[in-house]
Formats: structure tokens, sequence, C-alpha cells
């Protein structure tokens, strides 16, 4: 399937959406105890039950609106998928609150394996969004990779140490925060290894 446009506001409710929605019902269930079937769940377990066939459903739409997903929003719908299924069926929200550490850690592995063989793996990954020269992947990738390996380690110690509620705060409005804010600093990398446009003089590293 080839990729077509799809307007911007489109996208943004598909890709943020979901999110933004569990985060408001969870602030609004996070007290609640449903029963079911004499099994008590909490608002956080119903919440997650209802974000998961969302999620899924809004990246499916996205794939057959715009004919293509990044390979990272698979990834993450299929680990979304996995742990908030466990944290459901188990009736146990730690393995939700695991998911970003698991997610985290397999592409620091991944790319982490890549640059040992010489080669970036996140260009396989983000290739389609950032046009880089090699040199500037490999750069960028090893940046990456310890930005992944910082964000297993701050989810690992906010969800072990820290409230639920604080959690849920964290991984949906600080770390895309602070992952945007990392991106925007790889501006000068961005333009050095560009591949469009004039060549540019590379700073000094």
């Amino acid at each position: 399937m080839t990729s077509r446009p799809l307007h911007s506001g489109l996208r943004a409710a598909l890709e943020f959406g979901p999110i933004i929605g569990f985060v408001v019902a969870y602030l609004i269930f996070r007290t609640e105890t449903f029963v079911i079937a004499g099994t008590p769940y909490s608002g956080f377990i119903i919440v997650t039950a209802a974000f998961i066939p969302i999620f899924i459903a809004a990246i499916a739409a996205l794939w057959a609106l715009a004919g293509k997903v990044a390979r990272i929003q698979v990834a993450t719908a299929v680990m979304v998928a996995v742990f908030g299924g466990l944290s459901v069926w188990l009736n146990d929200p730690r393995f939700f609150q695991m998911k970003p550490t698991v997610i985290y850690l397999v592409l620091t592995l991944i790319l982490g394996v890549g640059l040992l063989r010489g080669q970036s793996w996140l260009k396989f990954i983000m290739e389609d969004m950032i046009p880089l020269k090699p040199e500037g992947w490999m750069i960028l990738t090893k940046r990456v990779t310890v930005v992944f390996f910082l964000s297993a380690v701050a989810n690992e110690l906010v969800w072990r140490t820290q409230s639920e509620r604080f959690w849920v705060l964290f991984e949906t409005i600080a770390m895309p925060v602070v992952i945007a804010g990392f991106f925007l600093t790889q501006l000068g990398l961005f333009v050095d290894y560009a591949t469009f446009g004039a060549p540019k003089k590379k700073r000094r590293r």
C-alpha cells in the first residue's frame, strides 16, 4: 500500500487522542473500584482495558488512511497489547507500568547491537521522518541509545518509588516533553548531515 497525504489534525488526533483520552479517563476513575464477575478492579485496570483496543484501532485507522505507519508505532502497539493485556488479565497494574521500561531497553539493545556492527539501525526505524547522511545517523544513534537507556532507568525509578498517579502523568506528559526536547537539541546535527539542500560545513565534535 502506497502512502497517502493525511490532514495534520486527523493525524494528530489518531496519534495523540488515545493517550490524552487515557489520561483524562484515569484522572476521572482512578479512585473508583469496579466489581466484575465478583472480582474488584481498580480504575487504572478498567481504563487500561479500554485503552488497549482504542489505541490499536487508532493505529489501524492511521495505516488505512495514510497507507503506512512508523515502525516504532507498530512496535508500541504490540507492547501495549501484551503488557496492557497482562495487567488486565492478572489484575495487576505493574505489568503496564513496566511496559515503557521494556520498550526502552529493547530499543537500547537493538540500537546497541547495530552500533557494535558499525550500523545505524535507528535509520531503519526513523528514515522516513529524518533525512540524514550515514555519518549523521551514526552520531544520532549513539545519542538516542543513551537517551533510551536513561529513559528505562527513569521509568523504573518512578513507577517503583512514586504514586500511580505520578507515574501516569510522568509517562504521558513529562517523558514526551523530554524526548521532544532531546530532538530539538539535535537540530544542529540535522542541519549538518541533512541529505537535501546545500552541503553544510560540519561542526567539530
